[in-house]
């Protein structure tokens, strides 16, 4: 199973800062990711190398927002002060993880600031809402040319550290707890506080950087 992204809340000071300020630290811009008019949220994106991207989101003044479980979660997040929102496992066929879950996957779509409309199916947000640890789901519809990390340069997403219970998150994916994830490494870290995913380490010209 692949890591498709990760997604980071805006703080207070909206979705331009918090983009700006984790992209001084990786050392390379953010471009505009879109609306997504079914979430009642926005984006701006960093593609990554290997298929990965890292998106910065908030919340808009949409219904939607107080009324889907996405923009439920983001707003959630942005109010206890921004950060890691979650992660984002891929998956070909969403059939399965809807068998396995006992629930149906919901259609998303982002709007692109070029018109182009992105597609996709995803499911486990409510999981993550109840347990953060836990990732969710997503099964591109979209051209794979089209997808976030097109364009993905210099950059590499290497690793997480997820604060949580490795057999949870194991029985959540269907995947052995000790190589949840095939293409990146996946430290886990006891919960202190809250569970879910702490930090995010990158591979960048200038070194490794973890935020």
């Amino acid at each position: 199973m692949r890591l498709d992204h990760v997604s980071y809340a805006a703080g207070p000071d909206g979705l331009d800062a918090t983009a700006a300020r984790l992209a001084g630290a990786l050392g390379v811009e953010f471009g505009e990711g879109g609306i997504h008019p079914r979430f009642g949220t926005r984006n701006r994106v960093l593609p990554l190398t290997s298929g990965h991207y890292l998106e910065v989101v908030e919340v808009l003044d949409h219904p939607a927002a107080d009324t889907v479980p996405f923009g439920q979660a983001v707003k959630a997040r942005s109010d206890l002060g921004g950060g890691w929102l979650g992660w984002v496992v891929a998956v070909t066929e969403i059939g399965p993880v809807e068998r396995r879950l006992e629930r149906p996957a919901v259609q998303g779509n982002r709007k692109r600031p070029d018109g182009f409309e992105l597609r996709w199916k995803q499911i486990g947000i409510k999981g993550l809402i109840n347990d953060p640890q836990l990732p969710f789901f997503v099964c591109w519809e979209s051209d794979p040319a089209e997808h976030p990390s097109q364009g993905g340069r210099d950059i590499q997403l290497v690793g997480l550290e997820i604060a949580g219970d490795p057999q949870r998150v194991a029985g959540w994916l269907g995947e052995p707890e000790s190589h949840p994830l095939e293409d990146v490494n996946v430290v886990w870290a006891n919960p202190n506080g809250q569970p879910g995913l702490q930090s995010v380490s990158f591979l960048t010209p200038q070194g490794l950087v973890t935020l």
